[in-house]
């Protein structure tokens, strides 16, 4: 039990790297596995879609007990609602029935569409993409989201560690200052002041310990399972910045936001080919076979059979073979005006193909600027880092030795906690520039290959 427990917490304490973080989240965010779903039912649609190339059976086999009245006249049969009779004309109607029966068997192969069901199945392998497209452009856009949250949690694990530092630093202080105005070295409004920088060094401490939660649990929650004590490893994100250059003249061609807008115009074309082919003749063969039993006799002038459980069997039975055309003029006229609605739909995809792009490429040029300031920023920080420590330095020592007053000091420290924070802020941004630039060319091998 013991040696369980301490298994477990070893594992719970394991700090996780950039890549286990990242896999993990594409294995359990559930949005991911909605957009799976929807490529799963695209591959279900595409394979029924097919099977308008087969031809179409159908069965019937029926029992019935019903009059058989009819008259010289003809009616609209009301799209199969009215009762379809075959008995003579009598002088009077008979209300009673007799029991009948009929089977049929049919089946018709469009064996000629002009493209139609060709191009239904085009629509479904359209879609099919597009499903593919949007999962695999969900994915990249969740690692872009799980990797920028990673170096977030950093970055405020970082300043965590520098307000924890700079709050010790200024309880030391306090506790020096209070042993002067206790010896009567020094005045007492230094107690004061000591006293106001150590609870805003605690108050920037908690501050940042807030964040670094906030950031957690969003990075916990973009992994897939929420967890208040996941730790992250920093890697050589701090110790090292990105090397080569990462220029390009064009985006990515696998860029997946643009392959989604450019399946979708695919999609929009395929459809407005459907709606086309939709106005199309058909071409069928056909063939059907029925049995029929009644209760009435025909041989004896259509009078009920003595025994009138023998409408129950079948007594005639009758088949045809043909070909026959169908074609509806009046949905040529409708797809027309489809089709042409349609191509308006092909276009608006494509303008919006258009706009998309224009945005990615202005995304990438700021990120190419965004990057370069970034790096100079970071070359720059531990200069001022060295700066700052040297006057804190010198103020320290003034102020010990009676040179200066106390408002000098805390000025120093102020400084010198600002440039501890620019310092790591500065390589961050580093790296979430390079990011952003990996993410506007479609290609996140241009940061993870950077990652030691």
């Amino acid at each position: 039990m013991l040696g369980t427990s301490l298994l477990t917490f070893q594992a719970s304490g394991q700090s996780l790297t950039l890549n286990q973080v990242v896999e993990q989240s594409v294995r359990q965010y559930p949005f991911l596995k909605s957009k799976q779903a929807e490529v799963s039912s695209a591959e279900r649609r595409l394979q029924a879609s097919r099977t308008e190339l087969l031809p179409t059976m159908i069965l019937q086999d029926q029992y019935n007990y019903a009059t058989s009245n009819s008259l010289n006249n003809s009616f609209f049969p009301n799209e199969g609602t009215n009762i379809s009779t075959s008995g003579g004309v009598r002088a009077t109607a008979i209300s009673q029935g007799s029991f009948g029966s009929y089977t049929s068997a049919s089946i018709e192969w469009r064996a000629i569409t002009f493209g139609r069901i060709k191009a239904n199945v085009g629509v479904a392998k359209a879609d099919l993409q597009r499903s593919q497209v949007d999962y695999e452009n969900e994915i990249f856009q969740h690692q872009v989201r799980t990797v920028d949250a990673y170096l977030l949690l950093l970055i405020n694990q970082k300043l965590v560690q520098i307000q924890r530092t700079n709050l010790d630093r200024a309880q030391t202080f306090k506790r020096v200052v209070d042993a002067g105005v206790r010896s009567g070295m020094r005045a007492g409004v230094d107690s004061s002041l000591a006293t106001a920088e150590a609870v805003r060094a605690r108050l920037l401490l908690l501050g940042s310990q807030q964040q670094e939660q906030v950031q957690r649990l969003r990075l916990s929650e973009l992994a897939g399972q929420l967890q208040n004590d996941m730790r992250v490893d920093s890697m050589s994100f701090y110790s090292t910045l990105p090397n080569g250059v990462f220029l390009s003249d064009s985006l990515s061609p696998k860029n997946p936001t643009l392959r989604l807008f450019e399946s979708q115009i695919n999609l929009s074309a395929a459809r407005s080919l459907a709606t086309q082919r939709s106005g199309m003749p058909v071409i069928s063969f056909v063939g059907v076979g029925n049995a029929r039993g009644s209760g009435f006799s025909n041989q004896q002038g259509d009078v009920f059979q003595s025994n009138q459980l023998n409408g129950l069997g079948y007594q005639v039975g009758n088949y045809l073979v043909g070909v026959l055309a169908r074609w509806n003029l009046t949905n040529t006229l409708r797809s027309r005006h489809d089709y042409q609605a349609d191509q308006f739909l092909v276009e608006r995809s494509r303008q919006l193909f258009n706009t998309q792009r224009l945005q990615i490429t202005r995304q990438y040029q700021e990120a190419e600027t965004q990057y370069q300031v970034a790096l100079e920023q970071a070359r720059q920080a531990p200069i001022q880092l060295q700066a700052a420590r040297q006057a804190y330095n010198q103020a320290k020592s003034r102020y010990e030795s009676g040179l200066t007053d106390l408002p000098t000091l805390l000025q120093s420290v102020l400084t010198l906690n600002r440039a501890e924070v620019d310092g790591y802020v500065a390589v961050s941004n580093v790296w979430r520039f390079l990011l952003l630039k990996a993410a506007a060319d479609g290609d996140l091998s241009l940061f993870m290959n950077q990652v030691k």
